[in-house]
């Protein structure tokens, strides 16, 4: 017995140091990886902090409001194109739970901006310009999902506030070249545009719209839950972490790296995620067991808690400063939780084979398909995020190429707007624009305020006007110098405010800046801003008739300045008592920077989309009420967690310090 004893014990001691042994290199191999994945992370927060700030977060919020007429110096520059397109791969590669479509719109959009800057159509026209990234944002979302009309659609049911039918058209056509040649490229080297397209062969029944309805239900929850906790982390990270960016992506890639290793659907992409959830059990399909039946609830169990801690990530990982976006983690979200559900519903009939509730299906034929609920699960969520319907359905429509799941596809969406609506106002990119302060007024908002435009506008008394007369060029540059106002009203004289026009700050800068070019111009030069009555007008010390840029002399003698072809006669102006529901539409419609309000002829005022916004948040505020007390609890909980992330960062740095010693 003594020999058989001892080889045993031999036996158990090498066997025990080789589990030693490979649990050692997977530790090594573990701690490699996360090591590479917050190098990749440092990488793309340092690049977007030190070059181009623009680049970070998904970027749709930004273009929704420039294509509506506010403008962004950089946001759609070559710079940012090029930092976003380095940094992107990188943001992915570190593992964070962001996605690439937000950003892909981003970086389309400045691609088109980029090159119709080349064109003196397009340079010139503001409107032309919009219309191009209307229609590059419909190319983006097209090669992000491999679907051309659902990125028409979004551009028109997300981006747009004005969609012309030739702006359509633009839209397909470009939308149609980008997954042309992205086909063209087979980047996945298996014919497919994106890796988590899918075909289905098999066919719904009727009993499943109570599950559908139940995903569309979950979709509208997730979101609603996702837009109120990422704003709350918004705005901390806003307050607090601002100075830390870089810190903070770092310590996010790593955290999410140690969190989501355990399991088996949170450990690979996102995108390759999607591609297993949404496959079919039949055909060899099957990874690490999902489709066997002995697994079945360890799968569910996974799969719920990898539905709870990708929500959990998306909602502090969302908008912190590396390029990041939320379409595929969201849709990552809905395809582990249908999928869950399917499983159930599977078990379900499998336990009740001859239950009247299933009396549609037929024997010997696999009844319930879960990668349909995954698919279908997916849709929801991001419905739920982004508040869109229509191209949702005809996106996830596009991935699939199964018409017997429109339908489906259809019912879980209308569901799912349903819910959003009643939970939140508006979807994460209307509500970032909410959060960022931009001026944005969404066309699909109904207001009814039952007030004149005179409640809101800006009165003449703390407006800044120019008389048409008398006006020296430097009071007028020292005036440029000390406000930073758009533009200006020009009126007959300060006292009598007869509206004859309005000027660009722009205009004016450029108008002063040509004359200082062609010739040489006396500080006490008088400006004129509205044309004289005759060429035979003077000023009291002029000696030659009033300057036009046609022919600018070239003496120092002058002592007036045309300025009156750079003024617009005729801007928008409307009468104090129309209400302000009109001119908001106004503003939806036509985009313009300003209205005036006049009375009689004189200025009395007016009025921004800001004036606008202002007052719309200042009734709502009223509306709601006690919203005061709970921000200031959130307020008082958020200074707690600093402080104890600030205890954290002090013990871990000097318990680093000791060893470095």
């Amino acid at each position: 017995m003594q020999p058989f004893s001892t080889s045993s014990q031999n036996g158990s001691r090498t066997l025990s140091s080789g589990t030693a042994l490979q649990l050692f290199t997977s530790m090594r191999t573990f701690v490699a990886g996360v090591r590479s994945l917050i190098l990749f992370a440092f990488i793309s927060a340092s690049l977007v902090k030190s070059f181009a700030p623009y680049a970070a977060g998904s970027g749709i919020s930004e273009i929704k409001c420039i294509i509506a007429g506010f403008v962004m110096k950089g946001f759609l520059s070559f710079w940012t194109l090029l930092i976003k397109s380095i940094c992107l791969p990188l943001a992915i590669a570190s593992g964070l739970s962001v996605g690439k479509e937000g950003p892909s719109v981003h970086y389309a959009v400045c691609t088109g901006n980029v090159i119709s800057r080349f064109f003196d159509k397009y340079k010139r026209n503001a409107a032309k310009t919009r219309e191009i990234l209307s229609a590059c944002a419909a190319a983006g979302v097209a090669v992000a999902f491999g679907s051309p009309i659902g990125g028409v659609l979004f551009s028109l049911e997300e981006m747009s506030s004005y969609f012309p039918l030739k702006t359509m058209w633009r839209s397909y056509f470009c939308a149609l070249v980008a997954t042309a040649v992205l086909a063209a490229m087979n980047p996945f080297r298996t014919g497919q545009l994106v890796m988590f397209q899918v075909r289905y062969d098999r066919s719904w029944h009727f009993f499943e719209i109570i599950f559908f309805v139940f995903l569309g239900i979950f979709g509208g929850l997730y979101g609603a839950f996702v837009i109120k906790w990422n704003l709350r982390a918004q705005a901390f990270r806003k307050r607090y972490l601002t100075r830390y960016a870089v810190l903070e992506a770092t310590l996010l890639a790593a955290g999410t790296a140690i969190l989501c290793y355990p399991n088996m659907f949170l450990r690979i992409d996102m995108t390759e995620s999607l591609e297993i959830l949404f496959l079919e059990c039949e055909g060899g399909h099957d990874y690490d067991d999902l489709c066997d039946a002995k697994n079945r609830w360890s799968m569910v169990l996974s799969l719920a808690f990898a539905t709870l801690m990708r929500t959990f990530l998306v909602i502090i990982s969302y908008g912190c400063k590396v390029p990041a976006g939320i379409f595929v983690p969201s849709m990552a979200i809905g395809a582990s939780f249908g999928r869950m559900v399917g499983i159930l519903v599977q078990a379900l009939h499998e336990n009740f084979p001859q239950s009247r509730f299933f009396a549609a299906c037929e024997p010997d034929v696999p009844c319930i398909t879960p990668g349909t609920y995954a698919f279908l699960g997916a849709g929801a969520a991001l419905s739920g995020i982004m508040h869109i319907t229509v191209s949702v359905v005809v996106i996830m429509f596009e991935l699939t190429g199964a018409l017997t799941y429109i339908l489906p596809t259809m019912i879980v969406v209308g569901t799912t707007k349903a819910i959003s609506t009643r939970f939140a106002k508006g979807g994460i990119a209307d509500r970032m624009i909410w959060f960022n302060g931009f001026p944005f007024l969404d066309t699909k908002e109904e207001h009814t305020f039952h007030v004149p435009v005179s409640r809101v506008m800006t009165p003449h008394s703390q407006i800044t006007h120019l008389p048409s007369t008398g006006l020296s060029l430097r009071a007028l540059e020292s005036l440029l110098r000390n406000t930073k106002y758009q533009g200006f009203p020009v009126v007959e004289n300060r006292t009598s405010r007869i509206l004859l026009g309005y000027i660009g700050r722009t205009e004016l800068r450029y108008a002063i800046d040509r004359t200082k070019k062609e010739s040489i111009i006396s500080p006490q030069a008088k400006c004129l801003f509205y044309p004289p009555a005759s060429v035979a007008v003077r000023t009291p010390t002029a000696t030659v008739p009033p300057v036009t840029f046609d022919a600018i002399a070239s003496s120092s003698g002058i002592q007036t300045i045309d300025f009156s072809r750079f003024v617009d006669p005729t801007p928008l102006a409307v009468h104090p008592r129309l209400p302000l529901e009109t001119v908001m539409e106004l503003f939806k419609k036509m985009g313009p920077r300003v209205v005036l309000v006049e009375f009689k002829g004189r200025l009395a005022g007016l009025v921004t989309v800001k004036d606008c916004l202002k007052y719309q948040f200042k009734i709502e505020a009223q509306e709601r009420g006690g919203d005061g007390e709970a921000s200031g609890h959130v307020e008082r909980w958020e200074e707690r967690l600093w402080g104890v992330m600030q205890g954290v960062g002090e013990a871990v740095s000097g318990f680093v310090g000791r060893f470095t010693k």
